[in-house]
């Protein structure tokens, strides 16, 4: 195995961020040449009067368009399958998804389906969309999983009892609109949610495997969507890590603070772009198993964890480690770099407490005979785990889970 020599950089089409941003969306849609979107929302976001807002500008704008308001929170393959088949023939030929990230997967799941067809299962891996899909705009209601700007989908596989992923540059969306005003109503313990899952994306993102030493092979290299760490990642990663460090707890405590909405809603943008480009470590890869067996929110297993994922990560990783105490504001001074590198550990796993969110799987119904299983299915997600900055046999996996039961 070689050196890698080159990295690439993806995103959305065009962000379009700020305050009232959700005005420019028949501006952005009439940019499309499509003729009959569908929104793409859930109940929630129409119950507290979103959709009606989007409605409107579509209708000033002259857009005609279609509605599936029966988004689910963690779709599975199967929920894609049977809603796709309600939709099918009304001839959409664009995706226009409001909401969280759930929402804004289910838009892609459904993007991909109107262009090519099939099964969504058809899809599951890396470089398996066949060719561009119709337009997807994605105007979240949340500030986390970035999935505005990412090229990822996540799908709870009921039969297999564990989350699997469809990745590919062309689910990037045409335009992301990130309006802050959206999240305003986000209640307390979602905020926390999705502000952990920013923090876990950026933290990951800038301590994956550099660019240069990711195992990727010479037939791989054209085709990879998660590329490691380097410069451009790491510059993203800093700034998010320190807003979300900022302006989390007030976020969560202060709903209505639009300046901490503000900086949430944009940490949000940086940290998807960073770990959207170098990709993430253990944390997603053995999340994916937990989040199918405690039903958590993506974003709360995520953070729970991250800490016992750095701390296994400390022999390889200090030095950065100690980088981002220092971001989320901790002194370090004085100590050295695994003690600095600690300092983030404690620091995340106070966060976690501070903002309201179980920091044991015990706490969101695990049980310990869940453990073994679910380091099974961990260590099967190579393309995953292949970028956590020291390696993991099935054995230090359940370890880690076993610290954080």
């Amino acid at each position: 195995m070689i050196m890698r020599e080159q990295w690439g950089f993806s995103c959305a089409r065009e962000v379009i961020f700020g305050l009232n941003a959700v005005k420019r969306l028949g501006s952005a849609v009439g940019k499309l040449d499509c003729k009959y979107p569908l929104v793409v929302t859930d109940q929630t976001v129409k119950e507290i009067g979103l959709l009606e807002g989007i409605i409107s500008v579509l209708k000033e704008a002259g857009i005609d368009h279609g509605i599936f308001d029966k988004a689910e929170q963690e779709p599975s393959i199967t929920f894609v399958d049977d809603h796709f088949k309600t939709i099918r023939d009304k001839k959409h030929d664009a995706v226009i998804a409001l909401g969280g990230g759930s929402v804004i997967d289910l838009g892609k799941a459904f993007a991909i389906l109107i262009s090519f067809g099939g099964d969504i299962a058809d899809y599951l891996g890396e470089g398996k969309i066949p060719g561009p899909t119709v337009p997807i705009v994605a105007v979240p209601t949340t500030a986390g999983t970035g999935s505005s700007v990412s090229p990822t989908i996540v799908l709870t596989d009921k039969a297999a009892d564990t989350k699997k992923g469809i990745r590919d540059n062309r689910l990037r969306p045409d335009f992301a609109i990130v309006d802050p005003l959206l999240t305003m109503t986000c209640p307390p313990f979602i905020t926390a949610c999705v502000g952990i899952d920013v923090l876990a994306h950026a933290v990951e993102s800038y301590t994956a495997v550099p660019f240069e030493y990711l195992p990727v092979s010479p037939e791989e290299d054209d085709a990879v969507v998660y590329h490691g760490a380097y410069p451009l990642t790491d510059g993203l990663a800093r700034d998010a890590i320190t807003l979300v460090g900022e302006n989390l707890r007030t976020a969560v405590d202060q709903g209505r603070n639009v300046g901490a909405r503000k900086n949430m809603a944009l940490a949000n943008i940086l940290a998807g772009m960073a770990f959207s480009n170098s990709g993430t470590t253990a944390v997603h890869a053995m999340a994916l198993p937990l989040g199918a067996v405690s039903h958590a929110p993506h974003g709360l297993v995520n953070g729970l964890l991250l800490p016992h994922v750095l701390a296994y990560n400390i022999p390889v990783s200090a030095q950065r480690l100690a980088n981002i105490a220092s971001w989320l504001g901790e002194s370090i001074e004085g100590l050295s770099e695994f003690e600095a590198a600690g300092k983030t550990v404690d620091h995340i796993k106070n966060l976690i407490i501070d903002v309201g969110l179980p920091s044991r799987m015990r706490e969101i119904g695990v049980k310990e005979s869940d453990i073994r299983p679910m380091a099974e299915n961990t260590i099967q997600l190579e393309s995953l785990l292949r970028l956590n900055p020291r390696k993991l046999s099935l054995e230090d996996i359940e370890s880690i889970y076993r610290n954080a039961f």
